[in-house]
């Protein structure tokens, strides 16, 4: 591990800085939408808007590597990123918010997939399980350390729209200036929807649910804070505790998982996500039980998506499983386009409880189509050389994922020779 950091420093430090950006901006919004009076319906647009310019960038990215390079890419996407983030507080207009929302979204995308190509690059077969598990809690670090910032300033102002800006500038500066040459850039192809849906039913239908979760807690928790009356504190403190609870509890159920039947553990976390969500529905509890519950339910969803992949990898041989990760993710951006709005839509009509309660029925309809597949397929139809559970971040691009699960088969095939 120190080998990892002390060849990757410089890039570690700038996708932390990155992070720091993006999980401030993402949690700011939602502050500051409450402010500027939008209603609950026109941020779930805002905030669905960067999914969609997100699932545009994993698709274009790559092409744009290939033409022009890994650094006019990096520092284009950059200055798009640090732009949008100014004009946040120049026009607080919805309309504007959504359309810059879409292009950080796309940013985003664009500069993960440089950053994650260039660590793959620099990482040997030996060390690139470490390099991306490294890559993840950085990215997880970042975040959770954003949520602290938003209560250096005041939300009806300009400077924490000033403070990701310069975050994200800097951030590209250790980068560009002490990183390793750029690789040559090979994109990840898919299969196809209609195969990965016969290889893993499963696997599809809940990786497109958990999209919606995912970018529920993402997008909305600020969003949904505001409108509860919580406290600028309290809501970065319940966005603080969904990352802490996806950073804990990763290991611990991927520890689980390659130890029972992966049906069984879906099944279960789903039943666990209705029932916290629904006790958060149901009893309206207090803040320091609704940190609780950001916990557990961040400690449920990111796992699972882990959780997903390797299960979906069980009914694959090895060369397909890094393909098969670019579908996955695209079904999971899907998701997470429509989470959003739906969100939204659900608080407008029963209140600041719709957030808990669209979540409740996402893992209801988790566990029970899991139910009922477990009826249809029996355990023994996995593949001779199953996948192993590889810790995933939902933000990871598709080069990013392929390489974990390509790591994981090449540590358990040395392990077993």
């Amino acid at each position: 591990m120190l080998t990892v950091l002390r060849n990757s420093w410089a890039l570690l430090l700038g996708i932390m800085l990155l992070m720091l950006g993006n999980g401030m901006q993402g949690t700011l919004l939602g502050i500051r939408g409450g402010i500027e009076g939008f209603s609950t319906l026109q941020m779930s647009v805002v905030m669905s808007s960067y999914f969609l310019g997100f699932l545009f960038g994993s698709r274009m990215t790559p092409e744009m590597l290939r033409r022009v390079g890994h650094v006019r890419v990096f520092a284009a996407l950059g200055s798009l990123i640090s732009a949008v983030l100014i004009l946040y507080a120049v026009a607080p207009n919805w309309i504007a918010w959504s359309a810059e929302r879409v292009i950080i979204g796309f940013s985003f995308s664009g500069v993960y997939i440089t950053a994650e190509s260039w660590l793959n690059n620099a990482s040997t077969n030996e060390n690139r399980g470490k390099a991306l598990s490294l890559y993840i809690i950085v990215q997880m670090i970042g975040i959770i350390a954003a949520q602290t910032l938003l209560n250096f300033g005041d939300p009806a102002g300009y400077e924490l729209f000033i403070i990701p800006s310069v975050l994200v500038s800097v951030a590209f500066t250790p980068i560009l200036l002490s990183v390793a040459p750029a690789p040559a850039f090979a994109a990840t192809k898919a299969l196809s929807f209609r195969r990965l849906y016969r290889t893993s039913p499963l696997g599809i239908v809940a990786m497109f649910l958990l999209g919606g979760v995912f970018s529920a807690q993402f997008a909305m928790a600020s969003v949904w804070g505001t409108a509860a009356g919580l406290t600028v504190r309290q809501i970065s403190i319940f966005t603080a505790m969904i990352y802490v609870g996806g950073l804990i509890f990763q290991y611990p159920i991927g520890w689980l998982s390659d130890r029972i039947d992966r049906r069984h553990l879906v099944l279960g976390l789903a039943i666990l996500g209705t029932l916290i969500m629904t006790v958060a529905v149901v009893f309206q509890p207090g803040f320091y039980v609704l940190v609780g519950i950001g916990m557990l339910s961040g400690g449920i969803s990111n796992p699972l998506y882990s959780l997903l992949v390797a299960y979906v990898n069980d009914y694959l041989e090895g060369p397909d499983m890094a393909a098969a990760s670019a579908g996955l993710i695209f079904i999971n951006g899907l998701g997470a386009i429509t989470g959003p709005v739906i969100t939204g839509w659900v608080m407008a009509r029963v209140g600041p409880s719709g957030f808990f309660l669209f979540m409740a029925v996402l893992f209801l309809a988790m566990a029970s189509y899991a139910g009922w597949r477990m009826t249809r397929r029996r355990h023994r139809e996995i593949v001779e050389h199953p996948g192993s559970f590889t810790p995933l971040s939902p933000a990871a691009s598709a080069l990013a994922v392929g390489a974990a699960i390509e790591a994981a088969q090449h540590e358990a095939e040395a392990n077993e020779a």
